[in-house]
């Protein structure tokens, strides 16, 4: 080969590998190049361990926090970002909380666990660590510190092992100075809506179908109120009949934990099998018809959705849920972040500073 063949050749490697970094370079979100996993390793190295230790704690004597603490993540990126406005109560400054909004009055728990958090970062790292980056650090550590399940189908035992998936939480968001109850009403999934609707509420966010199904593989552990599915026990979409999709014998069983015109805050599982778990039985309920809500059911009993092989998919396959929920929890943890300047370090996480 000749020199300027040679040189040629070279050229167009290096014009292809510059193409492909750009490629690269074009799909890594805004919010990806801002947030990074090492934020706090020089003025909070302890951040990760003293967030871990205080959910632990937590989950000696409750064990729905863990899905509390996610849940408050989630409703809170959901409402203009990543920001930790479902954090900030009503006061002279915050004239409508999102804590009662309807998604969440009587319902999100979990923010005395907050504050024990927080009140532990300011003591070893005084103003440093937003209540927005808390929230993400708790929630991973409510899910790797769960114990899941592993099945050993050849003698038929069902063992619980420790930890759910882990992820390396991206770092470096602050805390929004106002709150959006009204957002709050209208942009976090409801229980009671259709699929369409919700794979529109996570398109809005940025979120795929993929981050749909993923996420809501979270109601593998928790409690969720009578009043979040009754809807379905009773009097389904006002055809005066149950939801036909509800197995029978399941909806027997919650009849009897949710009597028609019974305590709308009595709790059921999320999850019938494994309640307290996190793996992939959850997406096992669905096949059989024993999702407890509308929203989680749906994903499997809708015609033709594209929601129904990927929980085939996850319900075969724990480890590639473990895996795509742990890239999603990224993918919603990178939405709309308040980063550089905008914002503040909130010094309690229930009022701005100042306020």
């Amino acid at each position: 080969m000749s020199s300027s063949s040679s040189s040629s050749t070279t050229r167009s490697l290096a014009l292809a590998t510059t193409y492909v970094v750009v490629l690269l370079l074009l799909h890594v979100p805004n919010s990806n190049a801002q947030l990074n996993s090492t934020f706090y390793s020089t003025t909070c190295p302890n951040v990760t361990s003293i967030v871990r230790s205080a959910v632990q704690q937590a989950l000696q004597s409750d064990s729905r926090i863990g899905a509390s603490l996610i849940r408050l993540h989630f409703h809170d990126c959901f409402v203009n970002g990543c920001d930790a406005s479902i954090l900030l109560d009503k006061n002279g400054t915050i004239q409508q909380s999102e804590k009662d909004a309807a998604p969440n009055t009587n319902s999100a728990r979990g923010f005395d666990v907050v504050d024990n958090i927080k009140t532990a970062l300011e003591n070893s790292c005084p103003g440093v660590v937003s209540c927005a980056d808390l929230l993400a650090l708790a929630a991973e550590a409510s899910v790797s510190l769960v114990s899941h399940t592993s099945v050993v189908h050849e003698i038929d035992v069902i063992t619980l092992q420790s930890g759910g998936p882990s992820w390396n939480a991206l770092l470096g968001r602050r805390d929004s100075l106002t709150a959006n109850q009204a957002g709050a009403n209208t942009s976090i999934p409801s229980p009671f809506e259709g699929l369409a609707n919700i794979t529109s509420k996570f398109s809005a966010v940025g979120l795929n179908t993929n981050d749909l199904v993923a996420l809501s593989g979270a109601h593998t552990f928790g409690r969720a109120q009578c009043r979040t599915f009754s809807n379905r026990l009773y009097n389904f979409n006002g055809t005066g009949n149950p939801d036909p999709t509800l197995n029978s014998s399941y909806l027997t069983t919650l009849q009897q934990t949710c009597p028609q015109n019974g305590s709308g805050t009595a709790l059921a599982n999320l999850d019938l099998s494994t309640p307290d778990a996190f793996d992939n039985n959850y997406f096992t309920n669905l096949q059989n018809n024993e999702g407890l809500l509308q929203s989680d059911q749906e994903l499997f009993s809708t015609a033709g959705a594209a929601t129904v092989s990927i929980v085939n998919s996850f319900s075969s396959n724990q480890s590639a849920f473990f895996a795509s929920f742990a890239q999603s929890m990224i993918n919603m943890g990178n939405i709309s972040p308040l980063v550089g300047t905008s914002g503040e370090i909130r010094l309690d996480c229930k009022n701005v500073n100042g306020g």
